[in-house]
């Protein structure tokens, strides 16, 4: 296991008048045996990131330390880590042991070592009884952890998944997890995570970097990024539904904006008049949608309060205590 330091990371595409920065300066140390993830939208750099941690992509500034080597120049096969990707990239003709055995005989392991770390894994993953099995014979989340096995007996210093539960169902993707969160503490592997998906990684991260268009905009645990983000953009990314963002709200102050996030904002007889638009059930809680003046608010209540109708006027409490501000110019928070 090794601890990983991103320091002053760039990355650049052509030259001259073509020239395209994509990566800007990223600093981030991570700790020995941490689960991180990297999260953001599409186009954000967060795959591109992970690629030069890899060695699938240059860098083009900065350096990149996995223990205590400096591995800018180092091939992929010399930075001892594992990669899981989203498309699985299983050989179809071999079965489940010999995917996962194949890095380990290419190094002309002894087959009994290769036995051994393959039944491990297969245990850990409970793949056991699969082990004779095609590609073609599993479901879509027993090839993924065909594909985490493959990574597990090659005992990497680190772990790099790029996006692994993209291709998999709602279903398959929340078993998932669990079973990445249980791996994890098993084994206690330095872990990069890249996911699109706010709530993987609010569910899988120890800690979280939070990518915009090549700039890191916070690193930090679910927690801190949830309740104090750093920015209007992490703001309205983290937490389903966003925060509100207001731009004219009644107490907000000249060039700022105020971030209330929909579960801090109170139903009752006193507070902003909210003209209801619509309603959306979401099992044990309820949103609603309204609007004072020109922005439009979610409000998040329990499912036993009454439901508003379309056109009516309801009034919300802000917790004063839950308000956040930042700057309008810059959206970075007060």
């Amino acid at each position: 296991m090794a601890a990983i330091s991103l320091r002053n990371i760039i990355k650049r595409y052509g030259k001259g008048k073509h020239e395209l920065q994509v990566i800007h300066g990223v600093d981030a140390e991570v700790a020995d045996r941490e689960f991180i993830v990297i999260v953001g939208p599409s186009g954000c750099g967060k795959s591109t990131l992970l690629r030069m941690v890899a060695g699938l992509e240059e860098i083009s500034g900065g350096e990149i330390w996995i223990g205590d080597r400096v591995v800018n120049n180092l091939e992929p096969a010399e930075r001892d880590i594992a990669m899981v990707f989203q498309n699985y990239a299983l050989y179809p003709h071999m079965s489940v042991f010999d995917n996962m055995a194949y890095g380990l005989k290419i190094k002309k392991m002894p087959i009994a070592e290769i036995k051994q770390r393959v039944d491990k894994a297969a245990g850990i993953l409970e793949l056991s009884h699969l082990l004779d099995r095609k590609p073609r014979q599993l479901s879509g989340g027993q090839r993924q952890r065909v594909a985490m096995g493959r990574a597990i007996v090659r005992q990497p210093q680190v772990f790099l998944f790029d996006e692994p539960l993209s291709n998999l169902d709602a279903k398959l993707r929340a078993q998932t997890r669990l079973e990445i969160q249980k791996l994890h503490r098993e084994l206690g592997i330095t872990s990069l995570f890249v996911t699109h998906d706010q709530v993987e990684a609010m569910t899988l991260a120890q800690r979280m970097i939070v990518m915009n268009a090549g700039v890191m905009e916070q690193f930090g645990t679910p927690e801190e990024v949830y309740h104090r983000p750093a920015s209007t953009f992490v703001a309205s990314f983290i937490g389903s539904p966003p925060m509100n963002l207001l731009k004219n709200a009644p107490g907000s102050r000249a060039g700022t904006i105020m971030g209330i996030r929909p579960e801090h904002l109170d139903i009752g007889s006193t507070g902003w008049p909210l003209r209801v638009e619509t309603t959306e059930l979401l099992g044990a809680e309820r949103l609603i949608y309204g609007r004072l003046g020109d922005e439009q608010i979610i409000v998040r209540s329990e499912e036993n309060q009454a439901v508003p109708a379309p056109d009516s006027i309801i009034h919300v409490a802000v917790r004063e205590d839950r308000v956040h501000w930042f700057n309008a110019e810059t959206g970075k928070r007060l």
